[in-house]
């Protein structure tokens, strides 16, 4: 059992280790010199953390306050913390059905054409733990419940980044790297829908500024300026309910200092977190060839989505700000609907559909781009808020914010099928 552990926290679960040996025996399948093989594997350990790096300062201080304004604003409908802490009371069966769906993975790609291998470190944990949660909240136990969450997570590892491996070749005109991770419900739903409403021709990429706004192309300045604005109208909606602005935010000094600090933080972010990315790409996919040509002919890593972001800065961020603006009004409209309150999915809206607006780009040009993120920024809405019902005892509130949609609409469709097993 401690052997098990080991490798589930120590190599599981913690991506950049696990990682850095996928990279390193690769590397050595290849028979790479020992320097190269040192240098490939702490590379990729190395971009790996500057990828996460960026992340958490997106999602950390840039928007914190952000999230404290609605929590302030919309109190009513909070649901009452989870009773079973999931985490803590599963992780043996958490740890054994993560190996089990890894392993099946492994096997249909070794086997099958369907030839992605799920790499995205963070996500081999937490799809198991989303399932072992549905499967507990329905009442699942022993036996059965390790079964039903290893079929879900076995199948999600292998049907997902094959559904993303088209669209992603569409986007980089290449075949050597797919997506693994839970942007794949609105990923494909922006590609199907971009496709319907769309002109190709018509590229998000190929948008002309004038030479005065030129600055406008860089992500990192773009999304800050956004982030400002939206600090600049809570500060309106704040100070017009008769609060006070430096509580609800939480600062100490000027507010100019903290808008400024904290719009800027989003652009940092942006920055560090594409130059992890391409420091991880560069030296994970050609030390995967060797897993490829050795032991699993013709896979392909599947990794998480920032690795597309470069792919289509413009798209990115025009679906960045189409899906907080409809997501945000779905969020008021729907205010009580819930059994728990659902805040600004700013997260979901840069990073999950962020990947399925640059794949709506390339299907659909700047119109399909804009028709498919407002339509996605009302569907993860409602995917967060149906979710909840199928997660009172088991996940917090902000786990399903946070979490990506394909947790909630898997979560959903466990759910429904454990209730009616006897």
């Amino acid at each position: 059992m401690s052997v098990l552990n080991f490798i589930i926290k120590e190599i599981f679960g913690q991506g950049a280790i696990f990682l850095a040996l996928v990279a390193m025996v690769g590397l050595i399948l290849q028979k790479k010199k020992p320097s190269e093989i040192v240098r490939g594997t702490l590379m990729t350990a190395i971009g790996f953390f500057v990828l996460n790096t960026g992340t958490g300062l997106i999602t950390g201080k840039s928007i914190d306050g952000i999230i404290a304004t609605f929590n302030i604003l919309m109190p009513g409908n909070a649901a009452a913390p989870a009773s079973v802490d999931i985490g803590a009371e599963y992780g043996t069966q958490i740890g054994v059905v993560m190996l089990i769906g890894f392993a099946f993975n492994i096997l249909v790609a070794r086997f099958t054409k369907w030839k992605s291998v799920f790499l995205t470190g963070h996500m081999l944990y937490w799809f198991p733990f989303v399932f072992i949660a549905a499967g507990v909240d329905a009442g699942l136990t022993g036996g059965k419940l390790i079964g039903f969450a290893a079929v879900f997570t076995g199948l999600y590892m292998v049907i997902a980044p094959n559904l993303m491996r088209p669209l992603v070749k569409s986007v980089t005109g290449k075949d050597d790297f797919t997506i693994a991770h839970p942007t794949t419900t609105l990923s494909v739903i922006a590609g199907f829908v971009a496709g319907l409403v769309g002109d190709k021709s018509k590229s998000c990429e190929d948008l002309k500024l004038p030479a005065s706004l030129g600055f406008l192309r860089e992500v990192s300045i773009t999304g800050s300026i956004s982030i400002a604005l939206v600090y600049l109208i809570l500060f309106g909606v704040v100070s017009s309910q008769g609060l006070v602005p430096a509580e609800v935010f939480g600062y100490t000094g000027s507010f100019f200092t903290y808008l400024f600090t904290h719009s800027v933080y989003f652009g940092v972010g942006v920055t560090v977190m594409l130059q992890g990315v391409r420091m991880l790409i560069a030296e994970i996919v050609p030390a995967f060839k060797g897993i490829a040509e050795k032991l699993v002919p013709g896979a392909i890593p599947a990794l998480d989505c920032p690795v597309l972001f470069g792919y289509g800065p413009n798209s990115l961020l025009i679906g960045f700000i189409v899906a907080v603006i409809t997501s945000t009004a779905t969020i008021l409209l729907t205010r009580g609907m819930f059994p728990t309150v659902i805040i600004p999915l700013i997260f979901t809206c840069f990073f999950e559909n962020g990947c399925a607006a640059i794949i709506a780009n390339a299907k659909g040009g700047i119109r399909g781009t804009i028709i498919a993120s407002a339509l996605n920024g009302v569907i993860m809405v409602l995917l967060v808020g149906f979710g909840a019902y199928f997660f009172n005892k088991t996940i917090q509130p902000w786990m399903l914010v946070y979490g990506g949609q394909d947790f909630s609409l898997f979560g959903i469709i466990e759910g429904i099928i454990a209730r009616l097993i006897p």
